[in-house]
């Protein structure tokens, strides 16, 4: 069985009795035995292609089998230039951090944001630090607040061993 794409099966390889037929032109023309429908296609000099196999009966359709792949990959190459891949930027800190450190911490993240970037804040806790989580959670409050005008919480700040962590991403306009 030569199928060229997994989803497609093209002329002799259509190995149902009946099938429905769409023509070249888009017009219905019935239900009629693949033999005679591939001989339809020969006729225009076009190829005859299963298109939803698993309806009953199966559908084909008359059509130029290459300019038809042609076009989809064309489409599939489209979609993927649309798409928006979006980035997870990091920003650090420990529970001894300063008021002035956390506002350049803040103008970074700020740009990451603006950029349609997601940021990850963590704060790290060593050794006995991590029995005062409530510093990271006042930490993580002061961080949002700077950044309040530009982002939403995804996800809130949660305790995971000795990490605090919080979820940013940009406001929706």
């Amino acid at each position: 069985m030569k199928i060229i794409n997994k989803s497609f099966l093209i002329n002799q390889d259509i190995v149902e009795k009946e099938v429905r037929v769409i023509s070249d032109d888009g017009s219905q023309m019935g239900i009629i035995l693949s033999k005679e429908a591939l001989r339809l296609a020969e006729e225009k000099e076009l190829d005859l292609v299963m298109i939803s196999p698993n309806a009953k009966p199966p559908v084909c359709k008359i059509m130029n089998y290459g300019k038809f792949m042609y076009e989809q990959v064309k489409k599939d190459k489209e979609a993927r230039k649309k798409q928006k891949v979006v980035n997870i930027k990091e920003v650090r800190f420990s529970p001894k951090i300063e008021e002035h450190d956390i506002s350049i911490k803040a103008k970074n993240a700020r740009k990451f944001l603006l950029a349609g970037d997601k940021v990850k804040v963590t704060v790290r806790f060593r050794g006995r630090e991590a029995d005062y989580s409530f510093i990271g959670k006042k930490i993580l409050d002061i961080f949002h607040s700077k950044l309040q005008d530009v982002c939403v919480i995804e996800r809130q700040p949660k305790l995971e061993g000795r990490n605090m962590i919080m979820f940013l991403s940009a406001k929706k306009a």
